[in-house]
C-alpha cells in the first residue's frame, strides 16, 4: 500500500504527523506521561517533553531535502523506541471499557507502516 506513495510524500506525511504529535506532548502532556512504563527509571514528564522535542525536530528535518535522510532514519528509530509505551498502554487500558481497549490494541500494528514509511523515505532520499 505504501508503494504507491513517493518517498517525498511519505516524508511529508510523517513530518505532519510528528509535528502534530510532538506539539501535543507540550500542549497536553498528561496522556503521554501516563503510558510511559513504570519500569523506565526516569520522570515521565521529562520523557514526555524529551520525546516531544525529538518528534518536532524530526518532523521539521523531514521537510527539508538536505536533512530528510538522517531524519527518516531517526523517525524509524523513534517509532521502534516508543513501541514499549504502546504496549504499556494496552496493559494499562486492559480493564477499561471495550472501546479504550480496542484503541490501545489497534495502535500496536499501526506502528509498523510508520516504520516502513520512514525506512522508504530514508532509502530514497
Amino acid at each position: 500500500m505504501l508503494s504507491r506513495f513517493s518517498s517525498t510524500q511519505l516524508a511529508r506525511a510523517l513530518a505532519g504527523m510528528l509535528l502534530t504529535i510532538g506539539t501535543l506532548h507540550f500542549l497536553a502532556p498528561k496522556p503521554f506521561d501516563e503510558i510511559i512504563p513504570e519500569e523506565i527509571p526516569a520522570e515521565p514528564r521529562m520523557l514526555t517533553y524529551a520525546s516531544g522535542v525529538v518528534e518536532v525536530a524530526l518532523g521539521a528535518a523531514l521537510l527539508a531535502p538536505a536533512t530528510r535522510k538522517p531524519a527518516a532514519a531517526g523517525a524509524a528509530a523513534l517509532f521502534v523506541a516508543v513501541y514499549p509505551a504502546n504496549i504499556n498502554m494496552v496493559r494499562l487500558w486492559w480493564d477499561k471499557p471495550a472501546i479504550y481497549k480496542a484503541i490501545a490494541i489497534a495502535r500496536l500494528p499501526l506502528q509498523f507502516p510508520m516504520i516502513v514509511a520512514a525506512l522508504k523515505a530514508y532509502r530514497n532520499s
